[in-house]
């Protein structure tokens, strides 16, 4: 495993690291499905061990995952050992009264949402805290920063950022480095997804700040093992997110993409995550990791592509995949 200094922070991550939310298991907001289907803990608690053999030393996680349950099984899996781990939480995702999928940034919810967080955990201090998908609104109304630094003065973080949207990430990564807030963003970043590449990137280097690349399989697609009949159960937000229209879709734009891993002689899923760790800026990778075989798929060393590779992919993606990211905005 290689590690990486994760921006302006005194974090050293490894490149690789675990996203947890599918180990949240299923949940609901209304009829909408926000999991990712049925887990079993024990194989999740064993997926992160393995992860930790592997070398991965970064969680990554939110409290709206599994409404606090992939929280609690790091808590469990980490209590007492969190010295050799960095965790990284989300905080503004919730549910509304009538039970449908909202957000609360307001200063009080914060600061309540981070003390839960942290008895979930079993930590005394997160490491990276982050606003998840606020939006400009709500960072001119100021109370969100104004908890994070309360947070990050009273200890009860060490540093915080933003899971910025994953279609229209430019103008809340603007506010922070013009306001000089925050040391971290989160990005949805792939070889299907490059909306960040253009404004968001050129912005995290020069001020510093810490990337951390989200998605970077694209809800499985990127792995080369989805056939055109699959399908998804019904409490697994893919159900919703990638129906059978776009997954036709997705495949037919893909078959370039995976006929270039299969040239370049490299798995379909390391190769998508090599086109990540290719990019300057990326500090870690958080592919989502449910079981002790997706760990060992996942987490290694994966090479640097080919400078002819990267320009194919991003000329690409300014041809056809924008057409497909467009798709999957209008859902």
């Amino acid at each position: 495993m290689r590690y990486r200094k994760l921006g302006k922070t005194n974090l050293l991550v490894s490149e690789i690291g675990f996203g947890s939310w599918a180990i949240g298991g299923p949940v609901m907001a209304g009829n909408v499905p926000i999991g990712w289907g049925m887990v079993d803990d024990e194989i999740s608690k064993k997926a992160i061990v393995k992860a930790v053999e592997l070398g991965v030393n970064f969680f990554d996680t939110a409290d709206f995952y599994g409404l606090g349950h992939s929280e609690e099984l790091l808590g469990k899996v980490f209590k007492g050992k969190w010295n050799d781990i960095i965790l990284a939480s989300k905080v503004g995702n919730t549910l509304l009264e009538d039970g449908s999928a909202g957000n609360n940034y307001s200063k009080e919810y914060i600061l309540k949402a981070c003390e839960q967080s942290l008895k979930r955990l079993n930590k005394e201090t997160i490491d990276v805290y982050q606003l998840h998908s606020a939006r400009m609104q709500d960072l001119k109304q100021g109370e969100c920063i104004e908890a994070m630094e309360q947070l990050q003065h009273e200890g009860k973080i060490r540093y915080w950022g933003i899971s910025l949207n994953t279609f229209e990430p430019q103008q809340e990564a603007k506010f922070f480095v013009e306001h000089q807030i925050g040391h971290t963003f989160q990005i949805a970043f792939s070889i299907i997804n490059q909306i960040a590449l253009k404004e968001v990137f050129p912005l995290a280097i020069e001020n510093n700040y810490g990337i951390i690349a989200r998605v970077p399989l694209h809800f499985g697609l990127l792995s080369g093992k989805f056939s055109r009949e699959k399908t998804f159960p019904k409490n697994d937000h893919r159900s919703n997110r990638l129906n059978p229209e776009l997954l036709n879709l997705s495949l037919d734009k893909l078959e370039k993409v995976f006929a270039l891993a299969e040239r370049r002689k490299m798995e379909k899923d390391s190769f998508a995550m090599s086109f990540i760790l290719s990019h300057q800026g990326v500090s870690s990778v958080i592919p989502g990791i449910r079981n002790e075989a997706q760990a060992v798929a996942n987490v290694k060393e994966f090479p640097t592509l080919f400078d002819e590779d990267i320009d194919f992919l991003h000329s690409y993606y300014e041809s056809d995949l924008q057409l497909l990211m467009e798709a999957y905005r209008k859902g």
